[in-house]
């Protein structure tokens, strides 16, 4: 693939070491970063996890040759490293990683959220997707989300208690992957968690930073209150903390299955909690019995040999991604302007135009038919990039005409999101690659707290409208439907093998980041700089301009192309693995705490 990005990056390259904003009010997202990028208040143990951290720090990758993972916490990297050594496939290790993660990053994911797994399984050369993505209530319908005269309810007046929790699947979605892909005990796999939860871990400077950030609305709920705010203190930078009532609710999932937690006390709890919440929810016990995880066909475009495989709805991700690198390539070969402010004109106009048909189209195919095909066809791709200007932004933005078998009467998306969000990258010793991207939705999920976690705010995802004029919008709320995400595992092929795993927290920023990450990898930058230099993102026209980073340096240009820019906080949270012909390399975002580990 020519390199057309490469200048724009070089330019940047002087911004690897990101000064990350701060903590903003009392709007508690995953776009508050502490100063320190690189958590080493929370040191694992593990000498070679913590080699690792210093190396990120100096903005190296790592290499191995036999595993790798990347992810969140380092804690959480510490436990997966340890079931991998043990000979575990990548899918135990993401299951130690994840009941870690829920632990020690709670804001972020955990048992009471979803999530999206893509694995490749090298034994038969296939990559395969699972949907956990949270459901709606069976009691639940389109008028979840507004008041008595039909108007949308404020965006936090209907996340927090009850009324915004879809039914979990991040534990039916840990246990599906097991039994496909998993070699060692279940057990065994929940024990790393349970001993954290029992003995205690140091809390870290991001969770200390957004717990005090977002200390009022964790302050509504008695259960959430006491646990991060002991004492009515939030709890502090090094803190040790302990949470049994999460040990104990992996206890009872090691011994007796996933199903006591669908099925029996920790389900009663749970539904207990949301309709005992300040705004009571919905959710029943009929509906966490009745829950389970699909799998989907993931979703594959060829962009100059490679294969970028994503996750098809009810995710938006894997489609947008594969649209921006699709459309970016077609441009690539017909562009006369190679500059940084060209290539980034080209990359907002595109984006928007993916929005566009994002906001139109994509909702959970079970309920909605979706035209994933035509949204990937090389025709359409080409026809839509061919509308792409290399001096200036499109001045009209609408979504296209995919080939479709099913009305395209559909209204656009009506709502918002704001991200708490994780990402897991593995490539195990037997060629298994595993990308899985959870979430509870907003930082801290719905404030609701049973059994030792935090229940989701997922069902705000949906539209909060219905309809506009008359015309039913696609992702609306409806009883057992999954909502939309823009959740984006991402694992490219080449010649039918892994060569990059990847995936990035971050709400709809996501899709951005992703697509920045992998086009800058397969135009030959360094795993590590393409996960860390600046962003620049565009989705509904405003360009957002990575703050404190070189980025800003090129802001009045795209101003004078037509875009409206917006100087913010962008912390993503890349991690991706590559595969090459010398080894595995790993690489964790230098905005948060995360690390990457092989041997």
């Amino acid at each position: 693939m020519e390199d057309v990005s490469l200048r724009w990056i070089v330019t940047l390259a002087l911004a690897v070491a990101l000064s990350c904003g701060p903590v903003a009010g009392q709007q508690a997202t995953d776009d508050i970063a502490p100063e320190l990028t690189t958590d080493l208040s929370a040191r694992s143990a593990d000498p070679g996890v913590r080699a690792a951290q210093h190396a990120k720090a100096q903005g190296r990758a790592l290499r191995a040759a036999n595993w790798m993972i990347s992810a969140a916490h380092p804690e959480a990297v510490r436990a997966g490293a340890d079931i991998l050594r043990q000979g575990g496939t990548a899918a135990d290790a993401m299951v130690s990683v994840q009941a870690v993660l829920g632990l020690v990053e709670p804001q972020s994911s955990g048992l009471g959220g979803g999530g999206f797994l893509l694995y490749f399984d090298a034994a038969l050369g296939e990559v395969f997707s699972l949907d956990g993505r949270e459901t709606a209530p069976m009691d639940a319908t389109p008028r979840l989300f507004q008041n008595a005269t039909g108007e949308p309810l404020g965006f936090f007046d209907a996340v927090v208690g009850g009324l915004s929790v879809g039914v979990p699947g991040t534990p039916a979605l840990m246990r599906g992957a097991h039994d496909r892909w998993g070699r060692l005990p279940w057990a065994r796999l929940l024990a790393p968690a349970i001993d954290l939860g029992e003995d205690g871990f140091a809390v870290s400077a991001r969770l200390a930073a957004m717990v005090a950030a977002d200390a009022d609305r964790l302050a509504v709920h008695a259960d959430t209150a006491a646990y991060f705010l002991p004492g009515g203190a939030p709890i502090g930078e090094g803190d040790r903390l302990t949470n049994t009532a999460y040990a104990e609710t992996l206890r009872t999932l090691a011994e007796k299955g996933v199903s006591s937690f669908y099925d029996g006390k920790i389900g009663r709890d749970i539904a207990r909690a949301v309709q005992n919440a300040k705004r009571p929810g919905l959710l029943s016990e009929w509906d966490l019995r009745n829950y389970t995880i699909k799998e989907r066909a993931p979703v594959c475009v060829d962009v100059s040999e490679h294969a970028i495989c994503g996750m098809g709805p009810p995710s938006s991700g894997g489609i947008a991604v594969a649209q921006i690198l699709g459309m970016l390539a077609e441009v690539a070969h017909a562009t006369e302007d190679n500059s940084d402010v060209g290539h980034l004109t080209r990359l907002g106009s595109i984006s928007r135009l993916v929005f566009a048909d994002r906001g139109r189209y994509v909702a959970d195919s079970d309920y909605h038919p979706v035209p994933v095909e035509g949204l990937l066809d090389a025709t359409y791709l080409a026809d839509r990039a061919g509308s792409v200007l290399d001096d200036r932004a499109l001045e009209e933005i609408a979504p296209g005409k995919p080939v479709f078998d099913h009305s395209f009467n559909m209204a656009d998306h009506v709502g918002r999101s704001l991200p708490s969000t994780t990402h897991i990258s593995i490539v195990d010793q037997y060629g298994n690659a595993l990308s899985l991207t959870s979430s509870i939705e907003n930082a801290f999920g719905s404030r609701v707290m049973a059994g030792g976690f935090l229940l989701n705010n997922q069902l705000t995802d949906f539209s909060f409208r219905a309809h506009r004029d008359g015309v039913a919008i696609a992702n609306r709320v409806e009883p057992g439907k999954r909502p939309r995400s823009s959740m984006a595992p991402t694992i490219v092929l080449r010649k039918g093998k892994p060569v990059l795993v990847i995936g990035s927290p971050g709400g709809s920023r996501i899709i951005g980041y992703v697509a920045e990450a992998v086009w800058r990898y397969l135009n030959g930058m360094d795993l590590q700089k393409a996960v860390s230099l600046p962003h620049a993102i565009n989705r509904f026209g405003t360009y957002d301009i990575e703050r404190g980073s070189a980025a800003e340096g090129i802001a009045a240009a795209l101003n004078e192309r037509g875009f409206p820019t917006n100087i913010t906080d962008l912390n993503s949270g890349l991690h991706a693995v590559a595969i090459t012909p010398e080894g595995l390399i790993g690489a964790a975002d230098p905005r948060r705490e995360g690390v990457a580990y092989g041997e």
